[in-house]
């Protein structure tokens, strides 16, 4: 087969290098394109140089974002026009998705946030879509997915973080001293549809804890916040460059997150890990904190335990857990597969390199 994946967020280059991998195992052509938003071509570009950008950051208010949307999916489509593409793959890549249906190619999105409003584009448009076996029914229904819905159980987080093994060299990277408490902040995501209030809790919170005279502090801001954030909270460390956040996370002593994945990341790594995230909270989330993986932090009175975490805290993700989502993305694949065979899609006669050989950017 011939996959086009198309990374349009920071944290799809993690989630999507073991599947990558395994497309690449399974002797599947990859088509790789990326937009130029936050950290992802930073941290995509190292792995794969062959990559392809197309796009870039969203502006602010819905309105515009749309439009955003529209143009970035204008620039797909003359990009994958006559690649023989079989199937399109990407984590809500809206974009993608709008472009790929335009084309006639079959289209896969995962997604694991039930209330990104975007959602009733790229699952009505979609063929298949794959979700956490904790995505609620009725988030499907109303987005247009019944019907074209495969589940997996756990979290896409344990994809990557199977069998993980953190590098302590990023804590020299930072200039970060072990004997103190490493707390790291990961800020609201402002500025996205599903996220437009102002999070003053985070700012409460992180104030406090940077303050703190034990706390070594790590904010690992999206790259357009990071003078803001320098200026709300100066004595945090900001890194001048995309770090190994994994590794980060599981060495630091607690994640404070006003966000979703990287608390997530946090919290199955082993991480003390507490969540202010102002918008609604998602299932999988909310899987966690009953797991007792995830603190909310939003209930009146609550604050984080700013503590050096206990050596044998890290539990970690099994390496078994790897394969769990792989093997439902198998079956989406040939399922779409399959039905671009009968209806007579052409087949690529010649065999082309795994990635896309770089072209100008778009």
């Amino acid at each position: 087969m011939r996959v086009w994946v198309d990374l349009s967020n920071s944290p799809h280059v993690e989630l999507f290098g073991p599947i990558l991998d395994h497309l690449a195992a399974r002797g599947d052509d990859v088509v790789l394109t990326a937009r130029d938003h936050a950290q992802t071509v930073q941290l995509a570009r190292p792995r794969w140089p062959q990559l392809t950008v197309v796009g870039g950051a969203s502006p602010p208010g819905r309105a515009a974002k749309a439009a955003g949307i529209a143009r970035r999916a204008a620039g797909l489509a003359r990009f994958a026009a006559g690649r023989r593409i079989d199937v399109a793959l990407s984590h809500g890549s809206y974009a993608q998705v709008a472009a790929a249906r335009a084309l006639g190619i079959p289209a896969l999105t995962l997604m694991d946030y039930e209330f990104q409003p975007a959602n009733h584009v790229s699952f009505r448009l979609a063929r298949r879509v794959i979700v956490p076996a904790a995505f609620p029914e009725e988030a499907l229904r109303r987005f247009g997915a019944r019907g074209k819905t495969l589940r997996y159980p756990g979290y896409k987080e344990e994809l990557y973080l199977a069998g993980f093994e953190p590098d302590p060299a990023v804590l020299g990277t930072l200039g970060l001293d072990p004997a103190r408490v490493l707390v790291v902040l990961r800020p609201p995501p402002d500025g996205s549809l599903y996220h437009r209030e102002h999070n003053a809790q985070f700012d409460e919170v992180a104030g406090k804890v940077v303050a703190d005279p034990s706390v070594q502090a790590v904010l690992l801001a999206r790259s357009a916040d990071r003078v803001r954030w320098s200026e709300r909270l100066p004595a945090a460390i900001l890194p001048a460059a995309a770090v190994d956040g994994p590794s980060l996370l599981a060495l630091a002593d607690l994640t404070i997150g006003a966000g979703g994945t990287m608390n997530r990341e946090s919290a199955l790594l082993g991480t003390p890990t507490y969540t202010v995230f102002a918008g609604r909270l998602a299932a999988v989330d909310a899987a966690l904190i009953r797991e007792g993986r995830l603190v909310d932090l939003r209930a009146a009175g609550s604050a984080p335990v700013v503590a050096k975490k206990p050596a044998q805290a890290a539990a970690g993700v099994p390496a078994s857990r790897r394969s769990v989502l792989l093997d439902v993305l198998d079956r989406g694949l040939a399922e779409l597969s399959g039905r671009r065979r009968r209806t007579g899609a052409a087949r690529v006669p010649e065999r082309r390199p795994r990635l896309a050989q770089a072209r100008r950017r778009v």
